[in-house]
């Protein structure tokens, strides 16, 4: 990888080129270019995320007081604000959209064999979204409250390796339970929600598809018993039941039995109830399974912290998720380098130390492999104090 190029070359070099410019071609990315490709707007937003800039007229100095290097960093054509704001605004989101799933490929099979805290030999994904709160004069076609915007990234998770695999950019008023309708389920696979996805219905045609769910259940539910299983209440287990919806709607979107599995938090002193359509696993792998949902509201945090989604470089709808899309390309990429290289830093880690290394010329293996956490040594009981207190 390494022969004498700046460490954000050899980060390019990761991406695969050739899927690259078959999505620029199917959504005609380079017509009327005018010296400005897609991989430079590529580019020019990957090196905003990786280094952290706040603004277009931020990635706009950064870059051009880096002049002579950018040839070698990959780009071909002028940076200037106003064509990086342009394109934002005028390319089609859906490019960099495609290309993010040919990475999301890539990162699910390095990370296939990842443990997640589980003994599930099924693939295992938590469905969620978070808000990002806007001003509604700057983003009218978002809004959420009277007075205010906001966007809702809704986010299906593998919870192998922590890799998105599905991510809708929506208005602040759209919820949760209609994403439900846009996922392409796979068989034999686990969901798992929160209590905001609890629709029958539409459950009942994620069961039918073969896919199984595990979703918590509201307090007012109403259902009738039909069996009870011995639990080892020590483990934290309250009740493991078969049950039948009753409700004179619900009975007929939902006709079928399904499990209810009671399990005590002693940590938070409350009492959940889940809601699943397996009844092979134990019923301790049901709690733990939703657990595991609390992976997504981590990723949430980190992207927020991480990345550049809070706050946007262009008011537009095809600017918000152009700038959403090729930040998930950033996280996924530094998936794959972690994967790759075998490191044990966090991603936390490697972002941090690319952001002052993105124009160096170092081998990413030895940037990343001399890193060590300093350890503060314990001091020695011969040395004298200078000071008594």
């Amino acid at each position: 990888m390494f022969a004498g190029e700046l460490v954000f070359a050899q980060l390019m070099h990761l991406l695969p080129r050739h899927e690259f410019n078959a999505c620029v071609r199917r959504h005609r990315g380079d017509y009327r270019s005018r010296g400005f490709s897609c991989r430079d707007q590529f580019l020019c937003m990957a090196f905003a995320q990786l280094t952290f800039r706040e603004s277009l007229r931020d990635i706009e100095t950064c870059l051009r007081s880096l002049q002579p290097k950018l040839y070698h960093a990959g780009f071909r054509g002028r940076v200037s604000r106003s064509t990086l704001g342009d394109a934002n605004r005028l390319r089609d989101w859906r490019i960099y959209f495609d290309f993010a799933q040919v990475l999301i490929a890539q990162a699910r099979g390095l990370y296939s064999n990842e443990s997640f805290g589980v003994d599930l030999e099924h693939a295992a994904y938590a469905l969620d979204a978070t808000t990002i709160d806007l001003c509604l004069t700057l983003f009218p076609w978002a809004p959420f409250r009277r007075h205010k915007a906001a966007v809702k990234l809704h986010t299906l998770l593998d919870l192998r390796g922590n890799i998105p695999t599905f991510i809708r950019v929506s208005s602040g008023k759209t919820h949760e339970v209609h994403v439900l309708d846009e996922l392409w389920i796979e068989p034999g696979a686990f969901y798992v929600m929160d209590k905001a996805y609890l629709d029958f219905a539409r459950l009942f045609r994620l069961h039918r598809q073969a896919a199984f769910f595990v979703i918590r259940a509201k307090s007012n539910q109403v259902c009738v018993r039909r069996e009870s299983r011995a639990v080892d209440k020590s483990s934290g287990l309250r009740c493991d039941q078969t049950v039948v919806l009753t409700g004179p709607l619900v009975s007929q979107k939902y006709p079928e039995p399904l499990r209810r599995v009671g399990y005590y938090d002693v940590k938070h002193r409350r009492k959940l109830i889940f809601l699943t359509n397996n009844f092979s696993l134990p019923a301790l792998t049901i709690a733990q399974l939703y657990r595991c949902r609390w992976q997504i509201e981590l990723f949430f945090k980190w992207i927020k912290q991480h990345l550049r989604i809070k706050a946007f470089y262009g008011n537009s709808a095809n600017a918000v998720k152009t700038q959403v899309w090729i930040a998930i390309s950033v996280y996924l990429l530094a998936a794959i380098l972690k994967k790759e290289l075998n490191s044990d830093l966090s991603l936390a880690e490697i972002l941090q130390i690319l952001s002052v290394n993105t124009f160096e010329k170092t081998p990413i293996l030895s940037l990343l492999s001399t890193f060590q956490h300093q350890n503060p040594t314990a001091p020695d009981p011969n040395q004298l104090q200078l000071f008594d207190f």
